[in-house]
């Protein structure tokens, strides 16, 4: 039986428990239709800390799945770092990247990062990790 891809998954990373989602979402401005990746990161269990959300969004010299060719749940630049947002590893690199500029679980409110500022730390790490 196929994963349901909207029911949250589950990662431990340094001995704390988080929930993870990814949507994908889209928004129109005056450039046209934009594509966005955004990865949440909940800490487990409820209570604990606030949501941490990572953002994806389309722009020039930057790549978010919208269709084909691009497979689901990569993001990346053009010509340079990418990650698969659906692996846990690279849920995990994100994590790590987030916490070494600061985020911790902490407080109950909502923290969005640009993750176009973690990608090049977080693929780096990915790929150090699969070897």
């Amino acid at each position: 039986m196929p994963r349901n891809r909207k029911r949250p998954r589950r990662l431990i990373a340094d001995g704390c428990a988080y929930l993870w989602t990814l949507r994908h979402s889209h928004s129109v401005g005056a450039g046209g239709r934009s594509c966005r990746e955004t990865l949440t990161l909940h800490p487990q269990p409820a209570g604990t800390g606030g949501p941490l959300r990572i953002v994806f969004t389309e722009g020039p010299g930057r790549y978010v799945p919208g269709g084909a060719p691009l497979g689901s749940g990569d993001v990346g630049y053009t010509r340079g770092a990418s990650l698969n947002l659906h692996e846990p590893g690279a849920v995990r690199a994100l994590l790590d990247a987030a916490s070494a500029r600061g985020w911790q679980p902490e407080g109950r409110q909502v923290v969005e990062i640009d993750g176009w500022c973690l990608l090049e730390a977080a693929a780096a790490a990915h790929a150090g990790a699969t070897g």
